[in-house]
């Protein structure tokens, strides 16, 4: 498929927030809430978003997830297509009741050239991005299940450092892959 976007990438850290896939309805699930699990239909989707993202040559050097499994699993599941393979680290900074603030003091520390692949919940990732991109969160984003956006941090990593690249719903990455 080649090259979809023409970016040139500066001396910047690029993240992708993903959300985890579709899991079991918190209703329907019997067991405790950390331990709700991807649906066939979440692993199936992850799987080909995974693949758009590989379309757009979206290589993580990093991949963080949430310590919650349906996000483990989605982070699993995408750590599987890339190579080389990204380390996976559990990150509580994901857990959808972290501030938001504390997952930029991991991007802080990076090599300007990383690619860090962070995989979350909403309205966490959502508040991040709105951190990121406009120095606030709850600016009126959301991703869908297996959605992703990315988003490119030139110079320092603090609010309102970054720049949209890509903002894609599940069903548009995996038309991609």
């Amino acid at each position: 498929m080649g090259q979809l976007f023409c970016v040139t990438w500066r001396n910047s850290v690029r993240t992708i927030l993903f959300r985890h896939g579709l899991a079991w309805e918190r209703e329907e699930w019997k067991g405790n809430e950390r331990d709700r699990p991807l649906t066939n239909k979440g692993v199936t989707r992850v799987r080909q978003a995974g693949k758009g993202l590989l379309a757009m040559d979206a290589l993580p050097t990093h991949l963080f997830s949430s310590p919650l499994r349906r996000a483990q699993e989605t982070a699993d599941l995408l750590q599987r297509l890339f190579r080389p393979k990204p380390t996976l680290q559990l990150c509580e900074a994901l857990q959808p009741a972290a501030p938001p603030k504390e997952l930029l003091g991991l991007l802080r520390p990076l090599p300007a050239t990383s690619l860090v692949l962070c995989v979350g919940h909403e309205p966490h990732l959502s508040r991040l991005a709105g951190l990121l991109l406009f120095g606030r969160s709850g600016a009126g984003l959301s991703l869908k299940k297996a959605g992703a956006c990315s988003i490119e941090i030139d110079g320092t990593v603090r609010p309102g450092s970054g720049t949209l690249v890509w903002w894609l719903t599940a069903a548009q990455l995996r038309a991609l892959g």
